[in-house]
């Protein structure tokens, strides 16, 4: 079930217009300016990336860029900080798999 994040004690959201972007090849909508984890967690998206050894999923925990749990694939730079890395228009997002790994440059 989709959620929205309005409020957080440490970090602001703006309300900003929306804009379209892509997950794992899916276009979807979110806030121009908003955390790439909340435009997420509002599409529905709750796995963000898997672990290197175990394959267990990780998700948003500590909101403010100090873990690596929420860490994404970014235009196809991996290891980025979704909690802390403002949405932009049709920024290519991809669930990251282990410690990931730089594409073509």
């Amino acid at each position: 079930m989709p959620r929205e994040i309005k409020e957080h004690p440490i970090v602001d959201y703006p309300e900003g217009e929306m804009t379209r972007f892509r997950f794992d090849g899916k276009e979807m909508e979110g806030r121009l300016g908003e955390p790439i984890a909340a435009a997420l967690l509002r599409n529905g998206i709750s796995v963000f990336r898997n672990t290197e050894k175990r394959k267990e999923p990780r998700s948003l925990f500590c909101g403010i860029g100090q873990c690596s749990d929420c860490v994404v694939v970014v235009n196809g730079c991996p290891n980025t900080r979704s909690c802390v890395t403002p949405l932009e228009a049709g920024m290519e997002i991809e669930t990251q798999r282990g410690v990931g790994k730089v594409g073509k440059l």
